[in-house]
């Protein structure tokens, strides 16, 4: 089975990152690095998580008052800027996830359709 890897930034679907994120802070308190290597490794790396985009979409979320930030230390003892997930951000995920659910829903109707043309 051929592998394909996708970047985590304008080619997925507007809001997938900002979902992506949401849900892996549902686990808990952690920073940047650490949520872009859930992402990678609950993909298992076909989703690849850029600097580039993460940190805009964190500061993005946080604008929001989707998630809230700290300073902290990292474990391996270096000053890092921790996120959590706020109760309206627990609430944008509920909604993000129900939107995306009848989304795949209509995608595959469309497909569906396409397989019998």
């Amino acid at each position: 089975m051929t592998e394909l890897k996708k970047q985590a930034n304008g080619e997925m679907v507007q809001g997938t990152l900002d979902m992506l994120i949401l849900r892996t802070l549902v686990m808990g308190r952690a920073h940047g690095h650490t949520i872009a290597h859930v992402i990678e490794h609950t993909s298992e790396d076909v989703l690849q998580v850029e600097q580039g985009s993460l940190y805009p979409a964190l500061h993005r979320l946080e604008n929001r008052g989707w998630v809230k930030s700290s300073w902290g230390t990292s474990e391996n003892n270096r000053k890092a800027k921790f996120y959590e997930l706020t109760k309206a951000g627990q609430r944008r995920l509920k909604k993000a996830t129900e939107e995306w659910a009848e989304t795949t829903v209509i995608l595959a109707r469309f497909l569906n359709l396409a397989e019998e043309a």
